[in-house]
């Protein structure tokens, strides 16, 4: 490559500063051919989930690839640096990579026209956070924690690209949550009303039905979009969600991203923040989306493995602090958009080992949640599906969104079912006797209609009105 020559201040006719302007444009136009340094480092150790790498610097979050020795590469993030030493975490297995191997960082190259240099635009690194495709050609698609198909449908070609980890929006230029969302569960509608915008968690154990009723959320939803995170799950599961539970029209209108439990702790905890990062580019957009994630506990789970893999130490229950600085920062991240914008309603699923609501992610969740839907194992096993427990839930948006009388009907029905919950082993063995307590004696006769109004199969739809209608009709 041949560096243009000084300009001589005698050279022809031409104007000093014409012979200027020449050589720079000349300068310029090799500047957008050459080809840049690349900056790498190098592989010093491997051991269990964490990989360390020296002679690179690199702000933590930064996206890295890793050549193989048979030509494939292995993508990393950097999550942790200790003194000149980087920690990596890799979105695959790590076989195949050989002391010594070069890190080479991900730059996500913008063309800029210059001023003056149209037909040449330059290239330039604009940062090394992981940017993944956005927009409406994901609808109707399943996709990995990285971005990849996994329908064998073709390439995404999306047009559009978001980073995945954003700070939340400004909590005083949100909108209030104002509008009833019609979810299609009688329960819900009528007992735990959801506003559009509203963040819910589906507390429960293994077993109880909560897939059964984020399906039915799914399908009967009124919402323009629906993006489901299924993190850390069985891989059956995912299609049997796909096929089974959404069906091909609910797929139409859905965006999948699926990582599951077999994936590395770093592609779980991507693939949580690439679909909240689907749903805030829809909301952006003006639209409604429904955010469905299942579960926020294995998403936590993963950001466990990695925390402790790099030295974090643990706190509470072997949960790093970490994960609860994590939790939040990914939940407030849904919710409302600005006046007269798009919403994201979400509804994230939490694990309850052993039936413990005192878990401490489902504390932590409880605490940083608009409400909390608890399904009930004894319900579950006595054929009562959903099998919300109406008691142990609530709806933090309820008294904004809904009619006096709405919510006085609502604490009858709460106030009934728990009287008789309180006193089943009594009028079980016929120890009680009627007209010692009035409303036991309410509470026994609207039993039977009452646990009827509660549970639903799984293709009825009962919307807000019908909901509402019906549970006016049980005190009529």
């Amino acid at each position: 490559m041949n560096t243009p020559a000084l300009p001589d201040s005698d050279q022809g006719n031409v104007p000093h500063s014409g012979r200027w302007q020449a050589y720079l444009n000349d300068c310029r136009a090799l500047l957008d051919i050459a080809e840049p340094m690349q900056v790498s480092g190098r592989i010093t150790r491997v051991a269990g989930l964490v990989m360390e790498a020296v002679g690179i610097k690199l702000a933590v979050g930064s996206a890295c690839t890793i050549p193989l020795p048979n030509g494939s590469r292995i993508e990393a993030e950097v999550v942790g640096f200790a003194d000149d030493k980087l920690f990596l975490m890799p979105q695959s297995d790590v076989e195949g990579i050989v002391p010594g191997a070069r890190v080479y960082p991900v730059e996500i190259m913008q063309s800029l026209p210059r001023p003056g240099a149209v037909t040449h635009p330059r290239r330039r690194p604009s940062d090394r956070g992981r940017h993944l495709p956005v927009g409406a050609e994901l609808l109707g698609r399943v996709l990995d924690g990285a971005g990849r198909p996994l329908d064998s449908l073709g390439p995404l070609n999306a047009v559009h690209s978001s980073p995945l980890n954003v700070r939340a929006a400004n909590p005083l230029g949100r909108a209030p949550i104002t509008d009833v969302l019609d979810v299609g569960v009688r329960a819900i509608n009528s007992m735990l009303t959801v506003g559009r915008g509203q963040r819910m968690g589906l507390f429960a154990g293994s077993g109880v039905g909560k897939s059964v009723l984020l399906g039915m959320m799914a399908r009967y939803t009124t919402a323009d979009v629906i993006v489901v995170g299924l993190i850390g799950e069985r891989g059956r599961e995912v299609k049997e969600f796909i096929e089974q539970i959404l069906g091909p029209e609910g797929l139409a209108r859905s965006v999948v991203v699926a990582a599951p439990a077999d994936t590395p702790p770093l592609m779980r905890l991507q693939g949580a923040a690439y679909a909240t990062t689907i749903a805030e580019h829809f909301r952006d957009e003006g639209k409604d989306v429904l955010l469905i994630m299942d579960s926020l506990t294995r998403y936590a789970m993963a950001q466990r493995e990695i925390a402790l893999a790099i030295g974090e130490p643990p706190a509470t229950k072997g949960y790093p602090p970490s994960v609860f600085a994590k939790l939040p920062a990914l939940v407030e991240r849904a919710g409302n958009g600005k006046e007269g914008g798009g919403s994201i309603t979400a509804f994230y699923t939490v694990l309850t080992e052993g039936d413990d609501q005192q878990d401490p992610i489902a504390d932590s969740a409880r605490a940083i949640l608009d409400g909390h839907i608890v399904l009930n194992r004894s319900l579950a096993e006595a054929g009562h599906y959903p099998a919300i427990d109406i008691e142990q839930s609530i709806s933090r948006a309820m008294h904004n969104i809904t009619s006096p009388e709405h919510q006085k009907q609502t604490r009858k029905l709460k106030q009934l079912t728990s009287r008789y919950q309180r006193n089943r082993d009594l009028i079980s063995v016929g120890a009680y006797s009627a007209g010692t307590d009035p409303v036991l004696d309410e509470a026994i006769k609207l039993n039977p209609k009452i646990e009827s109004f509660l549970q639903q199969d799984i293709t009825e739809r009962a919307g807000v009105s019908e909901s509402l209608g019906q549970l006016t009709a049980l005190f009529s």
